[in-house]
């Protein structure tokens, strides 16, 4: 309900296969109720109530538990410490797109979509494959994509006009290169020629940093293209460079959203999360937190199961 948060406990890593890095119990917000697990005790935080559980807790409160395929029935080859994956790139808008679909035949319909917007500096070429020890949580990055993929989801991994940032957070995004860009995608998606069959309906964005500001951004400037967003380490389209306070009114249709936050993050602050977070139930739109409190600036830990729950329940 709105200006109620409602936070849980979620205990150890929930993506197959991946190894404790940030060192802490991530905290969810859920602007719905989930069924108890036991062992939760109640407390305060922001005037709203914190259940605390110490068992594992799922983004998703049904039944949601995507999994990696075996070696050789899937894409990417996944091992508990690195993920290997070969894209396909193809030119669309006169920018390089990193792309793959799952194996097999696609629905009759298409394959649902994710948008995957990279982060400052780090393009598309460097978040396909990959081992521990990568900078901002790259790993996390690449084990979503590939659980993505193993899960039935088409990824779509555009680079930047000026191989470093997106430009929404900077005045005249319409007449920007990265709208115009985007519109050429999106009549891509549509057309079903470079990417094969998607189902527009299903489409979906994520991002970090940067990429985070861009996957609100299709919110934002793209109505009604985008069935549901997962933010990383990011906040509301024009933020931090235009950011008012508060935020201005959102889109009656704002797709269904879910944020990722460290809570030691050193770039972007999770009050951007929180105050964006705040607005969607505010105004009544299906929304989700996720802060882990000892994370700095990068995906967290839970970000390959989470995100996939999200946009499986979308």
């Amino acid at each position: 309900m709105p200006g109620v948060r409602r936070l849980l406990m979620i205990a150890g890593c929930l993506a197959a296969g991946c190894g404790g890095s940030s060192g802490g119990a991530p905290i969810m917000a859920d602007a719905q109720a989930a069924p108890s697990d036991g062992g939760c005790t109640d407390s305060t935080y922001d005037g709203g109530t914190i259940s605390e559980c110490q068992g594992p807790r799922r983004v998703d409160a049904g039944s949601c538990a995507p999994r990696f395929k075996p070696a050789g029935e899937g894409r990417c080859t996944v091992t508990p410490t690195s993920v290997a994956c070969t894209p396909v790139i193809s030119t669309v808008g006169g920018r390089q797109v990193y792309w793959q679909v799952p194996l097999g035949s696609s629905p009759a319909s298409g394959w649902p979509a994710v948008v995957v917007f990279q982060g400052s500096l780090f393009g598309p070429d460097m978040t396909w494959s990959g081992g521990t020890g990568l900078p901002f949580g790259g790993l996390n990055q690449i084990r979503l994509q590939a659980l993505l993929l193993d899960n039935g989801f088409a990824i779509i991994a555009p680079t930047t006009s000026n191989g470093a940032y997106w430009l929404t957070n900077f005045p005249g995004y319409d007449t920007s290169a990265d709208n115009t860009f985007m519109l050429a995608l999106l009549a891509e998606i549509q057309a079903g020629t470079t990417f094969g069959p998607v189902d527009a309906k299903r489409l979906y964005a994520t991002g970090i940093s940067s990429g985070g500001f861009m996957t609100s951004r299709m919110a934002v400037s793209y109505p009604g293209h985008f069935a549901a967003l997962a933010i990383e380490s990011g906040g509301y389209a024009t933020c931090p460079a235009l950011c008012s306070n508060p935020l201005p009114a959102l889109p009656a249709d704002h797709p269904p959203t879910l944020f990722l936050q460290g809570g030691q993050d050193p770039v972007v602050a999770p009050s951007y999360a929180w105050s964006y977070y705040d607005e969607l139930i505010g105004q009544g739109i299906d929304g989700e937190i996720i802060i882990d409190p000892a994370a700095g600036h990068q995906w967290l830990d839970v970000a390959p199961q989470a995100v996939t729950c999200w946009f499986l329940s979308h």
